[in-house]
């Protein structure tokens, strides 16, 4: 933690010689039926092989923090090689986190993440989606009996952390017009199935609109502001006070989640580029999921960042984003990195 935590608060005065996240979608294929994103209306070809993906981390082997994402991650039957990848070449290598829709055969997904846990990997966070109580989370995935498996996955991964102290887990609720007002009766009805669950075993991302990553501009997913707003000012109040980093991170994110509401203005500025980055399923590189910003592709440069990184439209998209001028958004993927890079401007 001390490496990476030491290498996010550099980025407050200095601009890093490597991001240290990668967010990476390593499929686009996907069970769900979701109200909220297209992905699910994807046919990929030509995703990155197994191969492919070996030779990108051996050559960009400076990440502490990578996110694997979808799609949904465990229909790739290569995905703990691929986690193994960058756990053997990434050496600073602190955390990997991952999504689940929960859709995949639980035994199979805990079987792996227990084989990702035991490859020494400091810390391993699992999000299980949900996204409203029983038929309301089934509504919006467009699965019957998504819910209970989101919750099985869920009694599952906490009988696993018993014998893996380095496994962490919370619900990934996303906050749109299908299930505005409704998280209270979430919380309390996994509350029946799961009794010592609390408020900060959810996470809350607000959805929003991308071309790169969700395909939904077609989508009509805004929630009501005041419904949501106040939503989220009483889960702040709701979540129990705690001490550590990473909480303490959280909390910021969330108020900052309340002011971009109101708003609709990013509240921090980004690091995307200089902290972290998005690459898609087909080495298309961006500086975040948000910005459809193509800045290269790892195929073109034998899946080396470096030439992608240094290029003229990587530098047009830092030029942008020192004048203000990036893409307004609030994500858990990119707002973490710029909430530790600006920490002397949000604690004065």
């Amino acid at each position: 933690m001390l490496g990476l935590g030491m290498t996010a608060l550099k980025s407050n005065f200095s601009s890093l010689r490597h991001p240290y996240k990668l967010t990476f979608s390593i499929t686009y294929k996907c069970q769900s039926r979701c109200l909220t994103c297209n992905i699910w209306e994807m046919k990929p070809t030509n995703e990155l092989s197994l191969e492919e993906i070996q030779k990108f981390a051996a050559r960009n082997n400076y990440f502490r923090w990578v996110e694997i994402t979808g799609g949904e991650p465990f229909l790739r039957n290569d995905v703990l090689e691929i986690v193994k990848a960058f756990k053997e070449n990434c050496k600073d290598l602190y955390l990997l986190t991952m999504p689940t829709n929960s859709l995949c055969n639980r035994e199979m997904v805990l079987q792996k993440i227990e084989a990702m846990l035991e490859m020494g990997i400091s810390k391993l966070s699992i999000t299980v989606s949900l996204d409203g109580y029983r038929e309301l989370h089934d509504k919006i995935r467009g699965i019957p009996g998504n819910y209970d498996r989101a919750i099985a996955m869920f009694k599952g991964l906490k009988e696993l952390q018993k014998r893996h102290k380095n496994l962490f887990m919370i619900f990934g609720y996303t906050l749109s017009k299908n299930n505005q007002g409704q998280l209270e009766r979430t919380v309390e009805e996994v509350r029946k199935e799961i009794p010592d669950i609390t408020y900060n075993d959810f996470h809350l991302n607000l959805g929003q609109i991308s071309d790169i990553y969700y395909s939904n501009t077609n989508l009509e997913i805004n929630a009501s502001k005041e419904i949501v707003a106040g939503e989220v000012n009483a889960f702040l109040k709701k979540r129990r006070r705690q001490v550590g980093a990473i909480p303490v991170v959280e909390g910021v994110f969330l108020r900052k989640l309340l002011e971009y509401i109101r708003t609709g203005k990013t509240p921090i500025k980004s690091k995307s580029l200089d902290a972290s980055l998005f690459m898609d399923s087909y080495g298309n590189v961006f500086p975040s999921i948000m910005w459809g910003r193509r800045i290269g592709n790892i195929r073109e440069t034998d899946y080396d960042l470096g030439p992608i990184l240094t290029s003229s439209d990587a530098v047009d998209v830092r030029k942008l984003i020192s004048e203000g001028r990036e893409p307004d958004n609030w994500t858990a993927c990119e707002a973490y990195q710029a909430i530790v890079g600006n920490i002397g401007n949000i604690i004065r």
